[in-house]
């Protein structure tokens, strides 16, 4: 592919996304801007971009394709205002949002005008954020969700897939309310349930203390997600407010069905409750990258003494591993050996700290 490509938000999706394009289209000149003036000097210093701008028309009048990488209600704000531009013959406009309705409503302000639009979004993250967290290789082989309209020519979508080859994810065709109706029931609708996890404890945390120490192990895995930007949770809840509702409706009627076998002291049904649970968890893909981002975790049973944390960073230094967390399980306080646990964005990264552990040292290792 040859021509300019304009990213408009310099964040980790968006860099991530312009280097994908630069690494397999070597003739693309990619422009970038960010409201954000540091985003724009780290994206160019990294070689993210090729060039900035300071006004929008500038280089959207000249792009062959432009990627919109902001929070969904920018977006639309973006949308608006290029509908009123005067863009290439041939443009293709993207974004990379997690709800699609609204996305796509807006759209036809450009759609009327002839210009193509395809929804699209990529569905993974990391746990950092800007343009200097932003690698090529982030969405290899996660999906990547494009939502045209029914009017959309075919010949457009397949070439918005060639100009993202270089993401190396797996695309899926969707229709809008498809995609919102999806990403609620495993990405919106699990937040929701995390951040009321994680409220309740907190609640009684007030009466005793004991709740936030033993919350450090497993509680505080299965809510990570609760820790996510609450500014962008706001926005999708409100997005996909009609999708939630319903699997909220939902939600409440299975727990009501839980709270009266439990009344009953049912015994059957309640195994039958987890058992159900347990055997569709146990088939999902082990090694799929899905709508929240996959938590690559190394539990390592070290020695309770000082200095353990830098010497096992300083293996993985040298042998160049990238962890992105590290955390002692406070539950274990009494014992001798702890458990050290290091998070990693990739299986394959979590693979080769778990062999470098076994072999530089006598600790053991365990993956949940």
């Amino acid at each position: 592919m040859r021509g300019n490509v304009f990213i408009i938000g310099l964040g980790l999706i968006g860099g991530s996304v312009a280097l994908a394009i630069k690494q397999h289209h070597r003739d693309v000149r990619i422009i970038g801007y960010d409201v954000n003036q540091k985003n724009v000097q780290l994206a160019k210093m990294l070689g993210i971009i090729d060039e900035d701008c300071d006004v929008l028309e500038e280089a959207a009048s000249k792009a062959d394709l432009i990627i919109i990488s902001v929070p969904v209600i920018e977006t639309e704000r973006i949308m608006r205002t290029l509908s009123s531009m005067d863009l290439k013959q041939g443009v293709i406009i993207t974004d990379v949002g997690s709800t699609k309705q609204g996305i796509s409503d807006t759209a036809k302000c450009l759609t009327n005008k002839g210009i193509c639009f395809i929804g699209g979004h990529p569905m993974a993250g990391s746990h950092k954020s800007g343009p200097g967290a932003a690698k090529a290789r982030l969405f290899e082989n996660a999906f990547y969700l494009l939502t045209p309209n029914e009017e959309t020519d075919i010949e457009k979508i397949e070439q918005l897939k060639s100009w993202l080859e270089g993401t190396q994810a797996n695309f899926l065709v969707v229709t809008p309310e498809e995609h919102d109706r999806l990403t609620g029931v495993i990405s919106h609708f699990p937040h929701i349930i995390a951040a009321g996890l994680v409220q309740q404890a907190k609640n009684y945390n007030i009466e005793n203390s004991l709740v936030s120490r033993l919350a450090a192990g497993g509680f505080r895995d299965i809510t990570r997600i609760a820790s996510s930007s609450p500014v962008m949770w706001r926005d999708i809840s409100i997005q996909n407010k009609t999708v939630l509702l319903d699997l909220m409706d939902d939600w409440l009627k299975e727990m009501e069905r839980v709270k009266s076998v439990l009344i009953q002291d049912d015994a059957e049904s309640i195994l039958g409750f987890f058992k159900s649970a347990k055997e569709f968890r146990d088939e999902l893909p082990v090694h799929a990258k899905g709508a929240i981002p996959a938590f690559y975790d190394l539990y390592i049973d070290v020695p309770d003494y000082p200095g353990i944390i830098s010497e096992i960073t300083g293996y993985f230094a040298q042998e160049g591993i990238s962890i992105t967390n590290i955390r002692i399980l406070e539950t274990r306080e009494e014992e001798i050996y702890g458990v050290l646990v290091v998070s990693f964005q990739t299986d394959y990264d979590r693979s080769k700290a778990e062999k470098c552990i076994k072999h530089r040292t006598n600790y053991g290792t365990f993956i949940a």
